[in-house]
């Protein structure tokens, strides 16, 4: 079991470690694919427009075209709808 460690971060210290999120977040996507690839051979990502297998040798099979993305301003509340 991991245990947390408090640190005393003053706030650019956090500011800091914050900004670097969005790399490290990138960062673990990659090497889970990577792992994923090894693994198992096989990913199911999205590649223009289209949902694809991506095999560990390189090549993709096409699963499904994908509807045209929508683009939504930062900040949108978006509500699913009851069934």
């Amino acid at each position: 079991m991991n245990s947390l460690i408090a640190l005393d971060l003053d706030e650019a210290a956090m500011q800091s470690a914050e900004a670097r999120i969005p790399e490290l977040a990138a960062q673990a996507v990659r090497q889970a694919r990577q792992q994923a690839l090894k693994t198992s051979g096989k990913v199911v990502e999205t590649f223009n427009g289209q949902l694809v297998e991506t095999y560990a040798d390189g090549h993709r099979r096409v699963l499904r075209d994908l509807p045209p993305s929508i683009r939504i301003q930062p900040g949108t509340i978006l509500k699913r709808r009851s069934v």
